[in-house]
């Protein structure tokens, strides 16, 4: 896994930007998608139709400035395959530092879109045993000031929230040690009662993917870690098995928790996973991936409320198969997947 955020901008400007990114949408004509504003056209970034797809477009993320550049540069064809990206909502991953001004942020511009924010929480303690985005909370009473400010942020806006990816799925892998298990289903089960206390959010608890093993090995630790307070559970966050196989995952694993629903990361599983190389790396910046079916509701099975693009696609994975830092827009990458997904 990954930490999409903090690796976007120097921790000391995150709170400066989220604080003023209404402002700043706005000064960029795109805050509803149909601003003029002095921007070029061609670089314009819009909203999709909310009927099929209810959630927010950023207009001003890593894939929109990718666009913009080009557009400057005079590379329409690069610019049009980048808007593949820059035109979809992308989860947004809360940083460490700022939750409740960077909550606001983004529920605040999302609302004045009429659309829904698309959260990602990623901070629990012990995160991803030391692999490549390490770190999360120093603490248990860390983490719950940090959900507090979360859940500060967004109010009484629209939001959907993916809780902890990886959390649940790594105290059944034997990643994190025993220790500390007890701690993270408490603050996980803290984490979704608090989130579920507020007027307008649902709330998704990580559940793992297709390829890493069975759902009855997970399914009682999601109950003990809240999934039943829960509006249900994700699969296959920022990895790449197929729609039909992660549907398939998600409905054993639904069976066993009470008939949940669930959500499904569909940004890079165009081409499915990745089959070759060292099988502990095939999620890392895996060659040859396609952007999946774009973000909507209107999906393929009842029990699935939707098609996400939680990973945002084009950013790195980690320092692997040539990549920079987790979480940072790498260009060529972007591109990649954008044209693979036109075979």
């Amino acid at each position: 896994m990954y930490d999409s955020s903090s690796a976007r901008t120097p921790a000391r400007a995150r709170a400066a930007t989220a604080v003023l990114l209404g402002a700043a949408l706005l000064a960029a004509g795109c805050s509803s998608g149909d601003g003029d504003g002095d921007q070029d056209p061609a670089a314009r970034i819009t909203q999709q139709p909310k009927s099929a797809d209810p959630f927010w477009v950023n207009p001003d993320g890593s894939a929109a400035r990718q666009v913009a550049a080009y557009v400057k540069d005079g590379r329409k064809n690069e610019a049009e395959q980048i808007r593949k990206i820059a035109e979809q909502p992308t989860g947004e991953w809360i940083g460490p530092e700022n939750p409740e001004q960077e909550a606001r942020g983004f529920t605040e511009a999302a609302e004045k879109s009429d659309r829904t924010a698309l959260l990602v929480l990623y901070n629990i303690p012990h995160r991803d045993c030391g692999q490549y985005s390490q770190g999360g909370a120093a603490d248990g009473n860390a983490y719950r000031s940090w959900i507090d400010g979360v859940a500060r942020g967004i109010g009484d806006r629209p939001a959907t929230v993916v809780l902890e990816p990886d959390a649940v799925l790594h105290l059944v892998d034997g990643c994190t040690p025993d220790e500390f298990h007890e701690e993270r289903y408490d603050l996980l089960k803290n984490a979704i009662a608090k989130l579920k206390s507020l007027k307008n959010t649902k709330v998704y608890l990580d559940a793992g993917n297709a390829g890493w093993g069975h759902p009855d090995q997970i399914f009682e630790p999601l109950k003990w870690a809240g999934v039943a307070q829960a509006d249900g559970f994700s699969v296959n966050v920022s990895n790449f098995y197929s729609t039909k196989d992660s549907i398939a995952y998600g409905r054993r694993l639904s069976a066993k928790v009470g008939g949940k629903h669930f959500v499904l990361d569909t940004s890079r599983n165009g081409n499915g996973p990745y089959a070759q190389g060292d099988p502990a790396e095939r999620w890392c910046n895996p060659p040859s991936r396609a952007l999946g079916e774009t973000p909507t509701t209107k999906t393929a099975d009842p029990l699935v409320d939707a098609y996400l693009w939680v990973k945002r696609p084009g950013e790195s994975d980690g320092t692997c198969k040539g990549g920079p830092k987790a979480g940072q827009w790498w260009p060529a990458y972007a591109l990649k997947l954008a044209k693979a997904s036109d075979s």
